[in-house]
């Protein structure tokens, strides 16, 4: 498995790199499409990204906006993943980019699966993918032990899983495997020495050991300590 890794010497160049980076990669595919998507994990680590990339200049209003998961609680909850999307990246010029949301007031997420892909289908490939990673080796909801990671990881998997392990405390949605491995440009964020070291353990584990790997060809890595 091949993929670039390039090492920063701080964070704050690295969300400015890498921001830049995403901003080319959408340029360049809005030249060939009049739509395109671009898909962004959670959590605290993409925020400075999200910082400098919502003030670039380009055709917002012809990008898609989504989540690569998110936790299944209503967007006004801490642990909302949309929040911070809203809150940082959906800003400043990005204000203009269409939102595909991951989450319907449902009970069970299963229920709401069909009705949230309705929207994301029409712009599949993804133009651009930002991933992070845990010290498990996971990325987005693709969880090792997950209930459903198998059927996540296979070829033919849908647009949307539910995905329940359980030692996480509410249920997720994550774009499959298939999805996120389709786009056409894909990044990974990750930072510190443990995660670059357990990132180069990965090599040649099967993807339901280390999800990492069922996306991470012809990716591009980028880290600082």
């Amino acid at each position: 498995m091949s993929y670039e890794f390039i090492e920063y010497p701080d964070r704050d160049l690295l969300a400015i790199g890498l921001a830049d980076q995403l901003a080319s990669d959408l340029r360049n595919a809005l030249r060939h499409e009049d739509r395109v998507a671009l898909a962004v994990p959670g959590g605290t680590s993409p925020g400075p990204v999200f910082d400098d990339l919502c003030a670039v200049d380009l055709d917002w209003d012809r990008v898609d906006v989504l989540l690569t998961d998110e936790r299944w609680v209503p967007e006004d909850s801490p642990r909302s993943n949309t929040g911070l999307v809203k809150q940082r990246l959906l800003v400043d010029r990005a204000a203009k980019a269409r939102y595909l949301p991951l989450y319907a007031p449902k009970a069970d997420p299963d229920d709401a699966l069909a009705e949230l892909e309705v929207p994301i289908a029409p712009v599949l490939p993804l133009a651009v993918v930002l991933l992070g990673m845990g010290t498990d080796l996971h990325t987005a909801s693709l969880f090792p032990g997950a209930d459903q990671l198998e059927a996540a990881l296979a070829p033919r998997a849908p647009i949307l899983m539910a995905m329940r392990r359980d030692d996480v405390p509410e249920p997720r949605i994550t774009l499959s495997a298939r999805v996120l491995n389709g786009g056409m440009r894909k990044h990974l964020l990750i930072f510190g020495a443990e995660k670059r070291k357990v990132l180069e353990q990965a090599r040649g584990k099967p993807a339901r050991e280390a999800p990492i790997n069922a996306v991470l060809s012809d990716a591009t890595v980028h880290w600082a300590e």
